[in-house]
Formats: structure tokens, C-alpha cells, sequence
């Protein structure tokens, strides 16, 4: 798929399954509504700045994506693999992650304030400055 594509895609107010959006270059983009994301990749995508508000991502990968100061507030994420990706500056306030894989995340600088960690495997992650990180932490 191009980005042109996916943009339109990702803009539109269908729900995605296994779709792949690998490496692509997304900045910036916006989902409308409700959307779920199911078995979908984003491995290596470059997602900086976008909005993902209430999304629900079922199953997909995140791989090395550059997901900084993204909007991903109410957003869930189940069974998804987070590693290597750069959430940096991130709104992830409201967001649930269950049974996510997050070996090496950078989260730097991001809000998780009302953030659900609950099943979420943490290894590696870089947390500094980041607003409203759950309590109590748990080692």
C-alpha cells in the first residue's frame, strides 16, 4: 500500500483488518470516529504527530514505528508488540495497553495520566518526565 492509500484508509470510517502500513511515511494523519485496528502492521511507520483518538488496535505491530507526540488518548491496544517504538511526547492519556510486548519503548515526556498498564509487559522502557505514570510501580 502507498501512503496516499493509507491516508485515505486511515481517514476513512471503516475498521481495518490485516492491513499493512509497514514503513510508510503518515505523519500527521487523523482517524475519524470509532475505529478498530485489527492484526494490522505499522512496523517502521512513520506516524509523528498523528491522531488516534479511541482507537482499539487488536493484535498489531508497532515495530520501530515513530509515533511521536502522537494523539492516542482513550486509544487500547491488545496483544500489541510496542517494541522499539517512539512514543514519545505522546498523548496517551485514558489509553489501555493489556498484554502488549514493549521491550525497548521510549515513552519520554508523554502523558499517561487515567492510563491502564494492567497485563502490559514493560522491558526497557525510558520513562522520564512522564506525566501521570501510574502508581504505585511495581518491579
Amino acid at each position: 500500500m502507498r501512503a496516499q492509500q493509507a491516508r485515505r484508509v486511515l481517514a476513512g470510517r471503516s475498521d481495518c483488518r490485516r492491513l499493512e502500513f509497514d514503513h510508510l511515511d503518515l505523519h500527521s494523519v487523523a482517524t475519524t470516529g470509532y475505529r478498530w485496528f485489527d492484526h494490522c502492521s505499522f512496523d517502521g511507520a512513520d506516524l509523528r504527530l498523528s491522531t488516534f483518538h479511541d482507537a482499539h488496535f487488536i493484535f498489531c505491530s508497532f515495530r520501530g514505528a515513530r509515533l511521536r507526540g502522537a494523539s492516542l488518548r482513550g486509544a487500547s491496544f491488545s496483544a500489541c508488540d510496542l517494541r522499539q517504538a517512539d512514543l514519545r511526547d505522546a498523548d496517551l492519556a485514558g489509553a489501555q495497553f493489556s498484554y502488549v510486548n514493549s521491550g525497548r519503548v521510549d515513552v519520554g515526556r508523554s502523558d499517561l495520566t487515567g492510563a491502564d498498564l494492567t497485563g502490559a509487559t514493560l522491558r526497557n522502557v525510558v520513562v522520564e518526565r512522564v506525566i501521570g505514570w501510574p502508581e504505585p510501580l511495581s518491579r
